[in-house]
């Protein structure tokens, strides 16, 4: 395989960003087509980058400036209307969309949820995920395979079943293809959108998905309704743990149609964004065998051959900086964006009330006054010696907003990556590499294929 090597690329794969001025119906083709592609190459170079498309925004890659945004002034930078337009259809006003008070409670009542006893008392379904996933990867050995496929298969099973367990009037297949459906017809960039018209006016293509987001949501408004007829088990999933959830504060509990939204906030997140995570992490992997290898060695000597578990966690931190630095250059939240409140100041930019202010997520990781060489793939950035400032690095957001599933999704990540890497050898499919293309989340483009070997 030294060959293969030789003709690797210097980099693997990242975005050609806009160098020239786009008039409106040529930037919303391109996010239509790719968001990240809006994104001006200046912005890897300065802190912000102001301009106008219907109505002001600024792009802001300063960390200072988005410690502003998403901790300090966070009531005044609400997400944006277009991120609310595309999601509410398929997770209402969930602890994602929710703001202010509304947010607060919600969030208050789901922490517990994901505390750190919690998470690790869900791995066994993880490692189970792991060890069906290696099965599965097991007969390609010799041949070419798409491990972006298989990562979501494989993060979809983990998330059903540690949401759903045990309900057999659950169709996991229908609920698959709802969320597949959604993100690929509706979340995407509207015309209106861009010209700022109110929300209140329908997005012709987010009606067309509508009847799978209804089936969906009464699907799962039936499981919940029959889930609080039944007795406690001794091993809670999610949704028991949701159930059971009460702001400390006001003692108010979820109701059904709050229960199934952030459910369905949590499905939609937890698989597509981690399988993205593990389907990248394979590729830089192969793409950079000398990383692979050294990931390889530290799983098999800490497993020996098993599956791995949360308390294997603490002992593969390389592993665990493969997935950090996957997530900074793939972070599958690649672009943010909130609404001005008030008259601010970022960056010695004046913002006015009703300016779009994006948080390019990408461009931010691989910013040029931030990163040294920042398009290159090196784990080492993250090892226990080094120094990232948490607001330049931002792939579970940051603040009290921070996503909630942070330790899950980190957790199931690094249990599925060692198992797997301890098993197998990854190489790359010359002519294949994946391009990344952001609709709602940041997807290789056309699957990532890798040639499958049995490790020695």
């Amino acid at each position: 395989m030294k060959g293969m090597k030789d003709t690797a690329p210097a980099y693997p794969p990242r975005v050609k960003l806009v160098t020239e001025k786009w008039g409106i119906l040529q930037s919303l083709r391109a996010a239509q087509r790719n968001l990240i592609e809006i994104i001006p190459e200046i912005a890897l170079h300065q802190p912000i980058v102001t301009g106008k498309m219907g109505k002001p925004w600024h792009m802001v890659m300063d960390p200072d400036a988005i410690r502003r945004i998403l901790r300090d002034r966070l009531d005044d930078y609400p997400k944006s209307d277009v991120t609310k337009n595309i999601l509410r259809p398929a997770i209402g006003d969930s602890l994602f969309v929710a703001e202010g008070a509304h947010w607060r409670w919600q969030r208050r009542a789901a922490a517990p949820v994901f505390s750190h006893r919690n998470v690790a008392s869900l791995a066994p379904i993880m490692s189970a995920a792991a060890e069906r996933s290696c099965a599965r990867i097991d007969a390609h050995v010799g041949r070419a395979a798409d491990m972006y496929s298989e990562m979501v298969t494989s993060t979809f099973e983990v998330i059903s079943d540690v949401t759903f367990s045990g309900d057999e009037g659950f169709d996991r297949e229908a609920i698959h293809k709802a969320i597949d459906g959604y993100i690929d017809s509706t979340a995407k960039v509207s015309l209106f959108d861009v010209l700022g018209l109110p929300t209140w006016i329908p997005r012709p293509g987010r009606m067309m998905s509508s009847g799978g987001m209804k089936a969906m949501k009464s699907m799962a408004d039936g499981v919940i309704d029959s889930r609080k007829e039944k007795a406690e088990g001794e091993v809670m999933d999610l949704l028991d743990l949701l159930m059971a959830g009460e702001d400390p504060e006001t003692k108010r509990k979820m109701n059904t149609s709050e229960l199934r939204d952030n459910l369905l906030t949590f499905i939609v997140a937890g698989h597509e964004t981690t399988a993205l995570t593990l389907a990248w992490a394979l590729y830089l992997c192969a793409f950079d065998e000398d990383v692979q290898t050294r990931a390889r060695e530290e799983a098999q000597e800490v497993l020996k051959g098993r599956t791995a578990t949360e308390a294997d966690l603490e002992h593969l931190p390389y592993v665990r900086q493969i997935i950090d630095e996957t997530l900074r250059l793939y972070p599958p939240a690649a672009f943010l964006s909130r609404t001005a409140q008030v008259q601010d100041e970022l960056c010695g930019r004046p913002i006015a009330p009703g300016d779009t202010v994006m948080l390019p997520v990408y461009a931010l990781h691989r910013s040029r006054l931030l990163w040294d060489d920042p398009d290159a793939f090196d784990p080492e950035r993250f090892s226990k010696d080094k120094k990232v400032d948490r607001f330049a690095y931002l792939p579970f957001g940051d603040g009290p907003r921070i996503c909630i599933g942070m330790s899950f999704a980190v957790q199931e990540a690094v249990i599925i990556l060692a198992t797997i890497l301890s098993r197998f050898k990854f190489t790359r499919v010359e002519g294949k590499d994946p391009y990344p293309v952001l609709i709602l989340t940041l997807r290789p483009e056309g699957g990532v294929w890798l040639n499958v070997e049995r490790a020695d």
